[in-house]
């Protein structure tokens, strides 16, 4: 499995979108460690996405969990971690806190996928979101290029049943460490209100809404987004 790392310390493993390749998160979260040192920070393209190739043994989200899990172990060994989960990556990530949240450091969830079924997600109508020139290019430089160079047919198995895109087990579960769940008031993938029905489940996380920002937030709030990650890293330390 294809990943990138970054820096000495304690690890941080960033877990992309479902299909995303680990280079957005990384041009995302690198500038907030530029005079933050302590940190490893390790960017995971999970099977069928960027330059790690699909996994046919794969059939369903727990066999995908298993593969990232197998990657941490092999990488961190008994060393604590924090983790940043993005959209499914925030599936994953609740995922590994729910099998052995005394591993784990910190938990950050941006965008997250709390509701897999897409028919009940609560979401907003999206009609104040702007497709700005800062969006459009974001989709070219990311989006565009993680889509061409994943394996669609592997990962439309998967995400094409609600039995199989869930984990058999329901990640919620009590985590007492430092947490952060960003959200976008115009994500009409994901939506913000249903991170809500989970904040009991974390009572030490920061909830934020941003506002002006979808599904690939941070775009217009990047200083916001940054800040924010810099006091969930606060927290931890």
């Amino acid at each position: 499995m294809y990943y990138e790392s970054f820096g000495a310390g304690r690890p941080i493993i960033f877990l992309p979108g479902w299909g995303g390749a680990n280079g957005e998160g990384r041009d995302v979260h690198e500038p907030v460690f530029e005079n933050r040192p302590g940190w490893q920070r390790i960017y995971i393209d999970p099977p069928g996405t960027g330059q790690t190739p699909a996994d046919p043994s794969i059939t369903d989200q727990d066999g995908m969990l298993a593969a990232i899990l197998g990657l941490i172990d092999e990488l961190v060994g008994d060393e604590r971690f924090a983790l940043a989960g993005t959209s499914a990556g925030g599936l994953h990530a609740r995922g590994i806190v729910k099998r052995d949240p005394a591993r784990v450091l910190g938990l950050m969830l941006r965008v997250p996928g709390i509701v897999v079924d897409r028919t009940k997600r609560t979401l907003p109508s999206g009609e104040h979101f702007v497709e700005t020139p800062a969006w459009q290019e974001k989709q070219r430089r990311y989006y565009d290029p993680a889509e061409a160079q994943a394996d669609l047919e592997f990962l439309g198995r998967i995400q094409g049943s609600v039995a199989t895109y869930s984990l058999r087990e329901d990640p919620s579960t009590r985590f007492d460490g430092p947490t952060l769940i960003v959200t976008g008031r115009e994500d009409t993938m994901t939506g913000y209100a249903d991170a809500w029905s989970v904040l009991d489940d974390y009572p030490r996380a920061t909830y934020v809404v941003l506002d002006r920002e979808g599904h690939d937030l941070p775009v217009e709030s990047g200083l916001v987004y940054r800040a924010l990650v810099a006091d969930w890293l606060d927290r931890m330390a």
